[in-house]
């Protein structure tokens, strides 16, 4: 924004203080309506023709604007991926800890990655990790929803859940299959 004696336009069209317009100005007639007034000339619409310039305390005005951000930064929520790992091996009574553990997270308003890493030969049956991957999301269908399906990344196999009800299966006509719709987030 130009203040004061950097607006370079010959006519401004000024806006007061309250709102109100004033008119279509000299800029030197503006100015010193500014000076008159003790407050600063800004240019709010370098693009119009003429250029329209407001009457108001800059530095009031760039205070208030930043204690604005300042406010709204502090009510944003910012959302955590939080990790659980697990191998293809892992236990019931682990999965079901886990389990309880991810539904928390989910609650706490984060999304989870729950990775599974193979180690040596448990990389020629990846379809064990998938199957675990399904029984989580199966468990957990009531309070989380697939935001990304498993995807196997080097060793790793990944599933992204996010808070929300995983959508419902639907008929399709023509075949009768069931079938999924995914909702992207």
């Amino acid at each position: 924004m130009r203040i004061n004696d950097q607006i370079r336009a010959r006519e401004v069209r000024v806006i007061g203080e309250e709102g109100e317009q004033i008119g279509v100005v000299p800029l030197v007639e503006a100015l010193r309506m500014a000076r008159e007034r003790n407050v600063d000339l800004v240019e709010v619409a370098p693009g119009a023709v003429p250029p329209v310039v407001r009457l108001m305390d800059y530095g009031r005005f760039k205070y208030e604007q930043t204690r604005k951000e300042r406010e709204a930064r502090k009510h944003q929520k910012t959302v955590l991926i939080k990790e659980v790992r697990l191998t293809p091996k892992t236990d019931e009574h682990d999965l079901d800890f886990k389990t309880r553990a991810i539904q928390r997270f989910l609650e706490e308003g984060d999304k989870v990655k729950v990775s599974i890493r193979f180690k040596g030969r448990e990389m020629a049956h990846p379809q064990l990790g998938r199957q675990l991957l399904d029984d989580i999301a199966k468990k957990l269908e009531s309070t989380a929803a697939i935001e990304r399906t498993p995807v196997m990344e080097g060793r790793i196999m990944s599933i992204i859940l996010s808070k929300g009800s995983a959508s419902p299966k639907r008929k399709v006509p023509e075949t009768g299959e069931q079938v999924t719709s995914s909702k992207a987030v």
